[in-house]
């Protein structure tokens, strides 16, 4: 008997990506019922407010009002970096002799970074005068946002620049490279796009979605927007609106390692599982109490502390605006890996390449906390 091999070959290729989307929709078996109810529930926030060892407080947010559980589902997306996708990326480490203060907050350690402090939601005059609401809107971009914010903060960090960098080239140009746009991506490779191809600014290429989320719902959901690389100032060049990073990298779990990397370079992006109470959120240490798993979310982490009943925290900036959480920002256990936040924490250093000569000598791999 003869074998057809290139048919055999595609039987069994497709066999592993059937087996491989399998135990991806297995992660999450939400009902078809259950995705289309609200997500804000009374019995969610009488629970966690009933509850006084909580730690933390719930509210029914403005921000997501109008929402089902399949439409805040729809933000959340951080796809699980590929096992193979590992190769070759560093784990940074830290010496433990490095002392770190008991409370930290990047916006008032480097109070000239006007970036850190840009909680997303705030409107933000472009040079051409335009208003833009800064939110990651009907788009699962926060694997985008995170990235983006925080290289931001690391140019003026590292350069003294403020600098704010377009989210929307990173979604619409890094293509199937980093996942699939409005669909969800990988944070890590989003860095490694950085490295190899850079990032212009916002002011070049804007977010795409200006409506923000000031409708009812947010729906539909938006495609990913097309890459034109073009600035949208025919004034300027995309090619020298670039600006890129040297490295992409991993920092170890242990959270020492984590707030080292901070201290010492500035603002991480982080992944972790959002259950159905994180929607509630709104002040306080989160720590996850009832609901089902929705997904991974992407956002920056700006310090810690610990509050006066002793409880270690991180102190982390969203892309859903001030409408929602503290203002914009949540807090979230630390050291215990709470929601998995400790376990994909990535970041880069940025680069001098393209800069304006200015720049040009200063050395990205020192100390920012010096």
């Amino acid at each position: 008997m003869v074998t057809n091999r290139p048919y055999l070959a595609t039987l069994l290729l497709l066999g592993f990506i059937y087996t491989f989307q399998l135990q991806v929709a297995a992660v999450e078996p939400i009902s078809h019922l259950k995705l289309n109810s609200k997500i804000l529930q009374e019995s969610i926030v009488n629970l966690i407010n009933g509850n006084p060892s909580a730690g933390w407080k719930a509210d029914l947010s403005p921000r997501f009002s109008n929402y089902t559980v399949g439409q805040f589902k729809y933000l959340l997306g951080v796809k699980p970096t590929p096992q193979h996708g590992l190769k070759n990326i560093s784990t940074i480490t830290h010496p433990k002799t490095l002392n770190l203060p008991d409370h930290f907050d990047a916006r008032t350690a480097w109070p000239r970074c006007s970036t850190i402090g840009k909680i997303l939601g705030m409107l933000s005059m472009l040079s051409m005068g335009m208003l833009r609401v800064k939110d990651q809107g009907h788009c699962g971009s926060c694997w985008a946002f995170g990235a983006v914010e925080s290289l931001s903060d690391r140019f003026c960090i590292h350069f003294g620049m403020n600098v704010s960098l377009s989210v929307n080239d990173l979604l619409a140009c890094c293509g199937f490279l980093c996942g699939g746009g409005c669909d969800g991506g990988y944070p890590l490779y989003a860095w490694r796009y950085f490295v190899h191809h850079g990032v212009v600014t916002e002011e070049c290429d804007p977010y795409f979605d200006t409506t923000g989320c000031s409708h009812p719902g947010c729906e539909p959901g938006y495609p990913t927007p097309k890459c034109k690389k073009k600035c949208v100032n025919k004034n300027r060049l995309w090619r020298d609106s670039k600006h890129f990073s040297v490295s992409a990298y991993r920092i170890h779990s242990d959270a020492h390692n984590i707030m080292a990397e901070v201290y010492r370079n500035g603002p991480v992006e982080v992944a972790f599982t959002v259950y159905e109470d994180f929607a509630h959120y709104k002040s306080g240490v989160y720590k996850h109490m009832t609901g089902d798993v929705l997904g991974g979310h992407a956002v920056k982490l700006i310090g810690w502390g610990t509050t006066e009943d002793g409880e270690d925290y991180w102190l982390l900036a969203n892309q859903w605006n001030r409408s929602w959480g503290d203002d914009g920002y949540f807090k979230i256990k630390r050291g215990t890996n709470e929601c998995g936040i400790e376990q994909d924490v990535v970041a880069g250093l940025p680069s001098s390449k393209n800069l304006i000569k200015e720049f040009a000598d200063v050395d990205p791999t020192r100390d920012a906390s010096v």
